[in-house]
């Protein structure tokens, strides 16, 4: 199936009911009960994540993610297309999952259900029925860098650490773990800054995009390893720079829950 990474509604709209394709709704359990789109599975976002108190957002381990993407029926066949009803956040950790284990053919819905909906697309009442597989997940993928990675790149002027929190959370001033700031060096890109409020949630065009993430410093020729505070939000960013061709992205999982927990790691505020 030829879907391209950012797939638009009436490109999936044209697609639904192929035998290769797997539209994958990962919107709060309330959207899902009255709104999806016709034939998606549901899929429960804490499946797709660990946690290590007080650090969250990890990558879970195989027979984890194992069981969550059996449990939809899913195969290593499937081109996935998932949804969510926030912007992006939870169907871009899916895909940056599915990178991590190597697998072949993953867009993500622009704009979501939002999109679908508000557009006048068919809609179901209900998740559709799954008859559960065996997907055998392995970590094939390098799209993640842990801690050690980035303190070893700290100055590195071909890095860019694009932290995609808030800027009060980029600052310090909004403390979510025990210590607030950023890693040293990193430069700030609000998320929420490459979603146009003003079409169903949909990413900004490109031009606008690149423009934006040039003007902080991130750019093609550069490595940009991107978080947040669990690499939720920083996952939509990282399907961004993914979708404007950057070819060097990873993302850190755990991000700012384990930075800013660690009295050892150097920050800046």
């Amino acid at each position: 199936m030829a879907l391209p990474l950012i797939v638009e509604p009436e490109e999936l709209a044209e697609s639904l009911g192929a035998e290769d394709l797997l539209v994958v709704d990962l919107c709060n359990p309330q959207t899902s009960v009255s709104a999806q789109v016709p034939g998606a599975v549901h899929l429960d976002y804490a499946s797709i994540i660990a946690s290590s108190p007080p650090v969250a957002g990890l990558l879970p381990g195989v027979d984890q993610l194992s069981s969550a993407l059996s449990s939809i029926g899913m195969t290593g066949d499937h081109h996935v297309v998932a949804y969510d009803d926030e912007g992006g956040g939870k169907a871009g950790r899916l895909l940056w999952t599915l990178d991590m284990l190597g697998h072949v053919g993953a867009s993500m819905l622009n704009g979501g259900i939002h999109a679908w909906a508000n557009e006048g697309h068919p809609l179901a009442d209900g998740p559709a029925s799954v008859s559960p597989g065996g997907y055998a997940a392995e970590i094939r993928g390098d799209a993640a860098a842990d801690r050690d990675y980035i303190l070893e790149r700290i100055g590195n002027p071909d890095v860019t650490f694009l932290d995609t929190r808030t800027p009060e959370e980029y600052l310090g001033i909004n403390v979510r773990a025990e210590r607030g700031g950023h890693i040293p060096g990193a430069v700030n890109f609000n998320w929420v800054d490459a979603i146009d409020q003003q079409r169903n949630l949909r990413l900004k065009p490109a031009a606008e995009l690149e423009v934006l993430l040039e003007g902080v410093g991130a750019t093609p020729g550069r490595e940009v390893i991107a978080y947040c505070q669990t690499h939720h939000r920083s996952s939509h960013t990282y399907v961004v720079l993914k979708s404007l061709g950057f070819p060097r992205i990873k993302g850190y999982p755990g991000a700012w829950s384990e930075w800013g927990n660690l009295a050892d790691m150097p920050i800046e505020a």
